[in-house]
């Protein structure tokens, strides 16, 4: 079964947490979407869920997610990130080092589970994927 669906998904994901195109998570998000984070387990709508992320990208300016590796299947994805923001007050980059996998359905996310480290924490990783769904090539 082809992979590629679920990459032309997350390069849309890409473009809501990147580009603010918060009209893209409709067709991202399944009509109920669970999220499993630090907050507990909750269900949103597409929605409930821009609305928190153009929140979200308000209270932390110029958010981005540098993702280090990944792995996609025809229903799952799971991705090994840094999530870096400005402070809002200060203007300090901020980061948190996190893993998050997803429950794909129907051609959209349907379930999450996110773990973050702690504020501050950051992959010591040098090499960084230009896009979420994109490994660099391999170095010989």
């Amino acid at each position: 079964m082809s992979t590629q669906p679920v990459r032309d998904l997350f390069d849309n994901w890409e473009r809501v947490w990147h580009e603010g195109q918060y009209s893209l998570v409709a067709q991202c998000v399944a009509p109920v979407y669970i999220r499993h984070d630090e907050t507990g387990t909750r269900k949103v709508t597409p929605a409930e869920y821009a609305a928190e992320l153009e929140a979200a990208h308000k209270a932390k300016p110029n958010t981005r997610i540098v993702v280090y590796d990944h792995e996609i299947t025809a229903d799952r994805a799971w991705f090994r990130f840094n999530l870096v923001w400005n402070d809002a007050s200060t203007g300090e980059r901020r980061s948190r080092a996190g893993m998050q996998a997803y429950r794909i359905e129907g051609g959209k996310l349907a379930e999450t589970w996110l773990s973050v480290l702690a504020p501050g924490s950051a992959w010591p990783d040098v090499g960084r994927q230009e896009r979420w769904t994109r490994k660099p090539p391999a170095s010989n």
